[in-house]
């Protein structure tokens, strides 16, 4: 089967050159009302962290996750983009030396490389409270408890007992913190907790805002929160894969690094083999979830498939 379809890929592209602009947009030079000055070194570390590059995939699983139930206007790309902007932010952190400590993203110096470590942290923290200020305006969403219900989702997804919660626990599973330096062995459940937080969470994330955004009922935002957690464990295995198969040619960075670091993985503990055919379970299962929008939802079917099946 290919990866995916080519409407897939062209709504994929579509979807990342619109987000690409409101991105460059939301990172203009020119003060926001209440801001005092946008300092020039800060904002072109944040417009290096952010522009040209990557996939632009968790805004434009938000983006057809409300298209999906008939919504789409620049609120929804707000919103993507604000996404997009805690995504770039926690990379950048991700990419410092005291973290994974890497050179090239996306094939390009990390920030900390192409500027230096506290413009880095700066960027990031920089990119972090502007992505909730930009959620949290009226021109994201006319509701305020819409708005509202968005802010405290991405929150939990991006913070203590999500994504940074789930760094916590793949740093201390690294051994760095334990009395021997010795790496702990984790079991499946305790590896799938962590990547469900770490990884999984943004990109659940997405498919609930979206659908939250278009007014989508209560069970509908569940089940696409369920798809969600699908491809997202999805793709932990499928980047844990490539870790183990790609080369840092087609990765744009360093691999084999989860080995050397003695990282708990499921590829790790059960072996490729087993999560190959993982991967083609959690697609049918997440696929499932979707059943009952026919052709309407074809587009994510497909995001399920390329998450799984992707070389880079």
């Amino acid at each position: 089967m290919p990866i995916a379809s080519t409407p897939f890929l062209d709504s994929l592209a579509r979807d990342g050159a619109r987000v690409e602009a409101m991105l460059a947009r939301l990172l203009g030079t020119e003060a926001l009302a209440e801001e005092t000055v946008r300092p020039a070194r800060l904002l072109e570390a944040m417009r290096h962290a952010v522009l040209g590059g990557g996939k632009r995939l968790r805004p434009f699983l938000l983006i057809e996750a409300a298209r999906l139930f008939g919504a789409e206007d620049e609120g929804v790309l707000r919103a993507a983009a604000a996404l997009e902007m805690v995504h770039c932010y926690s990379l950048v952190h991700d990419d410092l030396p005291q973290m994974d400590d890497d050179d090239l993203r996306r094939g390009r110096p990390t920030v900390h490389r192409a500027f230096d470590e506290a413009t880095a942290i700066l960027a990031g923290d920089a990119l972090l409270t502007l992505a909730f200020d930009t959620l949290a305006d009226p021109a994201t969403h006319h509701d305020a408890g819409v708005r509202a219900d968005l802010v405290v989702r991405l929150a939990r997804a991006s913070g203590l007992g999500g994504m940074v919660g789930g760094q916590m626990l793949d740093l201390t599973a690294e051994g760095r913190w334990s009395a021997d330096g010795a790496a702990a062995t984790l079991g499946d459940g305790e590896i799938r907790r962590l990547q469900a937080m770490k990884t999984g969470a943004l990109l659940r994330f997405p498919l609930e805002a979206g659908a939250i955004m278009a007014g989508a009922a209560a069970a509908d935002v569940a089940r696409l929160g369920r798809f969600g957690a699908m491809i997202g464990l999805a793709f932990q295995i499928a980047d844990d894969l490539l870790d183990v198969e790609a080369s840092p040619e087609a990765m744009g960075k360093a691999t084999g690094k989860d080995a050397a670091r003695g990282k708990g993985t499921l590829v790790a503990l059960h072996g490729v083999a087993a999560m190959k055919a993982e991967l083609e379970r959690l697609v049918g299962a997440a696929q499932a979830e979707l059943a009952i929008d026919g052709a309407r939802a074809e587009i994510l079917r497909e995001a399920a498939r390329f998450i799984a099946e992707r070389r880079s």
